[in-house]
């Protein structure tokens, strides 16, 4: 199964703590992790979490793929535009 994490640039230390153990054991049950790019905050608590456990973790980023934190493995660049 996939699992979907998004949560905020910035969290108290006892929700990011919080975070990174849920993402630890679903990905100890198998599961993938995707989320955004997160540079700290609970997109990085997850993913850190979950390749911490072995899982796979990709992600979703607005921007360039270097943007992604140290603990995405797929990282999948999405260009947006508006058209008026």
């Amino acid at each position: 199964m996939q699992v979907a994490v998004i949560g905020g640039g910035d969290s108290d230390p006892d929700t990011y703590m919080m975070a990174r153990e849920l993402d630890k054991r679903l990905a100890e049950k198998g599961h993938i992790v995707i989320c955004g790019e997160g540079q700290g905050g609970i997109m990085e608590a997850v993913s850190c979490g979950a390749k911490e456990a072995g899982g796979l973790v990709g992600a979703i980023l607005p921007g360039e793929k270097n943007e992604a934190n140290r603990c995405i493995q797929i990282a999948i660049a999405v260009a947006f535009s508006c058209v008026e």
